[in-house]
C-alpha cells in the first residue's frame, strides 16, 4: 500500500512540476494536416509567431502531415505524448471526417483536448476567366443550360472546397462532375487555365486571384458582404437567392487527450493573446479571414461548436453519398 501511495504521489508531483514549467526548453510543434503553402499552413505560421511570446518565448515549429483529408495528422496528434508539446491545427474537417470516413484512427469527441477556435474563413464562388457569365444570375442561367457538362474542382476529399461544392450543388439541386485535386494550388491553376469551370474555396486562397482578375468571382458564402477591398462588391449567396446558405471554414487548436489542465490553460491563454495581436489580426483580415473573439475561443465553447457542426454537416455529406475508406 505504501509503495502504491509513493508511486501515485510521484506521478502527481511530476504532472504539477511539468505544468508549472511548461513549455520549458522543449519546442511546441503545431501539426498541420495539409501541405505547406496552403491556408491552414499559413494560419499556423501566423499563429506560431503570435503565440511565441505569450508562451514565454518558446520555439514553435510547424510540421506538415498531409493526406487523407487531415485524418493522418489528427490520428498522429491523438496518439502523441499528452504534454502540450504537440498540438493540432485543423479546420472543419474535424466535424466532417466522421461522416466522410468509414474508419478513423481517432475519435473526434474523446481523443482530444479542445483548446479554442482561432479564425473563420469565408468562401468564394469563382470560375474560369473565360466562363461567359458575368454575374451570379447569369451564372445560374449558364449552369441550368449546361447540366451534365460542368466541372467543379476541389482540393480533395474532405477539403473545405469539397464541402462548399457539395452544399452549392445541393442548394441548386444540380449535379456537377467533381474533379478532386491534391490541394488548392493545382485546382486554382487548372481553373485559371480553363481546364475546370468552377471552384468554391476560401478567401485566403482566392483573394489574390480575384484581385488580379485571373478568375471570375460571383459571390461569398457569409450572411453579410465582406469589407475586404477585393471582395467588398461581391454579393452573398443569400442575397442572390440561396436562402440560408452560410459556409465559413473555421480553424481550431487541439491537444491529445490527457494533456494536463494547467498546460491546456497555458495554451489557451497564449491562443487568446494571439487573437488580440494587432499584427495577427491585420494579416488575417487582409485575406478576408475573421478572427474569432467569442466563447468559441474557450475550450468548452470550442467543443460545443464542433459537436453542433458535426450534427449539421454529417447528414448533408451522407445524403451526397460521399465516403472514403
Amino acid at each position: 500500500m505504501k509503495s502504491w501511495l509513493v508511486l501515485a504521489s510521484s506521478a502527481l508531483f511530476s504532472l504539477v512540476v511539468h505544468a508549472q514549467g511548461f513549455p520549458g526548453s522543449k519546442p511546441v510543434t503545431i501539426v498541420v494536416p495539409f501541405a505547406a503553402g496552403g491556408p491552414v499552413d499559413k494560419l499556423a505560421r501566423d499563429l506560431a509567431e503570435a503565440m511565441r511570446q505569450p508562451l514565454s518565448g518558446a520555439t514553435i515549429l510547424i510540421e506538415n502531415v498531409a493526406g487523407a483529408g487531415g485524418t493522418i495528422a489528427a490520428g498522429k496528434v491523438s496518439k502523441a505524448n499528452p504534454d502540450g508539446h504537440t498540438v493540432l491545427l485543423h479546420h472543419v474537417g474535424m466535424a466532417t471526417s466522421p461522416a466522410l470516413y468509414r474508419k478513423l484512427p481517432f475519435n473526434v469527441g474523446t481523443d482530444f483536448e479542445y483548446l479554442g477556435l482561432a479564425t473563420e474563413v469565408p468562401m468564394t464562388l469563382i470560375a474560369r476567366p473565360t466562363l461567359p457569365a458575368n454575374n451570379y444570375k447569369e451564372l445560374v442561367d449558364w449552369i441550368n443550360a449546361n447540366k451534365g457538362k460542368i466541372n467543379l474542382g476541389n482540393a480533395g476529399l474532405g477539403a473545405a472546397s469539397h464541402l462548399c461544392g457539395l452544399l452549392f450543388q445541393s442548394a441548386l439541386q444540380v449535379d456537377m462532375t467533381t474533379v478532386p485535386y491534391k490541394g488548392t494550388a493545382p485546382a486554382l491553376a487548372d481553373l485559371m487555365g480553363g481546364q475546370i469551370d468552377l471552384l468554391c474555396d476560401q478567401t485566403t486562397n482566392t483573394t489574390a486571384q480575384i484581385e488580379g482578375k485571373k478568375v471570375k468571382a460571383y459571390a461569398v458564402t457569409t450572411p453579410k458582404r465582406l469589407t475586404t477591398p477585393a471582395l467588398k462588391d461581391l454579393p452573398t449567396l443569400q442575397e442572390s437567392g440561396i436562402k440560408g446558405f452560410e459556409v465559413t471554414i473555421w480553424n481550431g487548436l487541439y491537444a491529445p487527450k490527457g494533456t494536463p489542465a494547467d498546460v491546456t490553460a497555458k495554451l489557451n491563454t497564449a491562443l487568446k493573446a494571439a487573437l488580440k495581436d494587432p499584427a495577427f489580426i491585420k494579416k488575417q483580415e487582409g485575406l478576408g479571414a475573421i478572427v474569432i473573439n467569442d466563447k468559441r475561443t474557450d475550450p468548452a465553447g470550442h467543443k460545443q461548436f464542433v459537436v453542433a457542426e458535426t450534427a449539421k454537416l454529417g447528414p448533408i455529406i451522407k445524403a451526397a453519398g460521399v465516403f472514403a475508406d
